[in-house]
Protein backbone atom coordinates (compact mmCIF):
# COMPACT_ATOMS: atom_id res chain seq x y z
CA UNK A 1 0.00 0.00 0.00
CA UNK A 2 2.53 2.36 0.83
CA UNK A 3 4.40 1.95 -2.73
CA UNK A 4 1.23 2.83 -4.29
CA UNK A 5 0.70 6.42 -2.53
CA UNK A 6 4.41 7.04 -4.00
CA UNK A 7 3.64 6.30 -7.64
CA UNK A 8 0.66 8.35 -7.34
CA UNK A 9 -0.19 10.75 -10.26
CA UNK A 10 3.20 9.28 -12.21
CA UNK A 11 0.73 8.44 -15.43
CA UNK A 12 -0.46 12.14 -15.50
CA UNK A 13 3.29 13.53 -15.29
CA UNK A 14 4.18 11.07 -18.12
CA UNK A 15 0.89 12.04 -20.05
CA UNK A 16 2.00 15.87 -19.53
CA UNK A 17 5.72 15.38 -21.38
CA UNK A 18 4.17 13.02 -24.24
CA UNK A 19 1.49 16.31 -25.10
CA UNK A 20 4.12 18.84 -24.78
CA UNK A 21 6.44 16.95 -26.98
CA UNK A 22 3.80 16.08 -29.52
CA UNK A 23 2.67 19.53 -29.57
CA UNK A 24 6.61 21.15 -30.21
CA UNK A 25 7.08 18.43 -32.90
CA UNK A 26 3.47 19.36 -34.50
CA UNK A 27 4.61 22.61 -34.43
CA UNK A 28 7.77 22.35 -36.02
CA UNK A 29 6.18 20.47 -39.07
CA UNK A 30 4.08 23.46 -39.44
CA UNK A 31 7.31 25.89 -39.25
CA UNK A 32 9.09 23.43 -41.44
CA UNK A 33 5.93 22.93 -43.84
CA UNK A 34 5.49 26.46 -44.19
CA UNK A 35 9.44 27.40 -45.14
CA UNK A 36 9.27 24.57 -47.80
CA UNK A 37 5.89 26.26 -49.37
CA UNK A 38 7.73 30.03 -49.51
CA UNK A 39 10.64 28.67 -50.42
CA UNK A 40 8.88 26.84 -53.73
CA UNK A 41 6.86 30.00 -54.46
CA UNK A 42 10.27 32.25 -54.79
CA UNK A 43 11.78 29.49 -57.10
CA UNK A 44 8.73 30.07 -59.36
CA UNK A 45 8.94 33.29 -58.71
CA UNK A 46 12.52 33.29 -59.50
CA UNK A 47 12.63 31.10 -62.74
CA UNK A 48 9.48 33.15 -63.85
CA UNK A 49 11.79 36.46 -63.79
CA UNK A 50 14.77 34.99 -65.71
CA UNK A 51 12.48 34.07 -68.51
CA UNK A 52 10.85 37.54 -68.88
CA UNK A 53 13.99 38.99 -68.59
CA UNK A 54 15.20 36.63 -71.05
CA UNK A 55 12.49 37.81 -73.48
CA UNK A 56 13.45 41.75 -73.07
CA UNK A 57 16.52 40.29 -74.11
CA UNK A 58 15.53 38.55 -77.27
CA UNK A 59 13.10 41.70 -78.36
CA UNK A 60 16.00 44.30 -77.37
CA UNK A 61 17.97 42.05 -80.15
CA UNK A 62 15.11 41.68 -82.64
CA UNK A 63 14.80 45.84 -82.21
CA UNK A 64 19.19 46.07 -82.36
CA UNK A 65 19.36 43.44 -85.25
CA UNK A 66 16.71 43.84 -87.20
CA UNK A 67 15.23 47.64 -87.08
CA UNK A 68 18.22 49.53 -86.14
CA UNK A 69 17.03 51.01 -83.06
CA UNK A 70 20.06 51.11 -80.86
CA UNK A 71 20.47 53.10 -78.18
CA UNK A 72 17.24 53.00 -76.17
CA UNK A 73 16.00 52.18 -73.00
CA UNK A 74 12.20 51.34 -72.97
CA UNK A 75 9.95 49.02 -70.74
CA UNK A 76 8.87 45.84 -72.55
CA UNK A 77 5.38 46.93 -74.27
CA UNK A 78 2.46 44.84 -72.83
CA UNK A 79 5.02 42.66 -70.12
CA UNK A 80 3.11 43.07 -67.02
CA UNK A 81 -0.34 42.73 -68.68
CA UNK A 82 1.04 39.05 -70.07
CA UNK A 83 3.38 37.72 -67.33
CA UNK A 84 2.85 40.01 -63.96
CA UNK A 85 6.20 41.71 -64.45
CA UNK A 86 7.91 44.68 -65.29
CA UNK A 87 10.61 44.40 -68.23
CA UNK A 88 13.05 47.31 -68.42
CA UNK A 89 15.39 46.97 -71.51
CA UNK A 90 18.09 49.35 -72.55
CA UNK A 91 20.43 48.91 -75.43
CA UNK A 92 23.87 50.52 -76.31
CA UNK A 93 26.00 50.61 -79.30
CA UNK A 94 29.56 50.77 -80.23
CA UNK A 95 31.41 51.19 -83.34
CA UNK A 96 31.14 51.27 -86.53
CA UNK A 97 34.45 48.78 -86.02
CA UNK A 98 37.05 47.25 -88.83
CA UNK A 99 37.66 43.59 -89.06
CA UNK A 100 39.16 42.68 -92.31
CA UNK A 101 37.02 45.83 -94.09
CA UNK A 102 33.47 44.45 -92.83
CA UNK A 103 32.47 47.17 -90.80
CA UNK A 104 30.19 45.64 -87.74
CA UNK A 105 29.18 47.48 -84.74
CA UNK A 106 28.60 45.77 -81.20
CA UNK A 107 25.41 45.56 -79.32
CA UNK A 108 25.02 45.88 -75.02
CA UNK A 109 21.30 44.83 -74.29
CA UNK A 110 20.54 44.39 -70.72
CA UNK A 111 17.23 43.34 -69.46
CA UNK A 112 15.91 43.69 -66.33
CA UNK A 113 12.54 41.96 -64.47
CA UNK A 114 11.15 42.84 -61.78
CA UNK A 115 7.56 41.84 -59.80
CA UNK A 116 6.65 42.27 -56.16
CA UNK A 117 7.44 44.52 -53.52
CA UNK A 118 10.63 44.55 -52.27
CA UNK A 119 11.70 42.66 -48.82
CA UNK A 120 8.42 40.45 -49.64
CA UNK A 121 8.06 37.21 -50.23
CA UNK A 122 6.34 37.94 -53.46
CA UNK A 123 9.05 39.96 -55.18
CA UNK A 124 11.77 38.57 -57.85
CA UNK A 125 14.18 39.83 -60.39
CA UNK A 126 16.51 38.52 -62.54
CA UNK A 127 18.81 40.78 -64.83
CA UNK A 128 20.64 39.38 -68.00
CA UNK A 129 23.19 40.68 -70.29
CA UNK A 130 24.20 39.95 -73.80
CA UNK A 131 26.61 41.35 -76.42
CA UNK A 132 26.54 41.04 -80.22
CA UNK A 133 27.52 42.09 -83.28
CA UNK A 134 26.18 43.06 -86.47
CA UNK A 135 27.69 44.29 -89.66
Amino acid sequence: MTRARHSRGFAMVSAIFLMVVLALLGGLMVTMSNTQQISAVRDIAGTRAYQAARTGIEWGAYRALQAGACPFTAALPNAVNATGFSVQVTCTSSGPYDEGGAPYSVYQITSTATTGTLGQHDHAERQLQAVMHAP
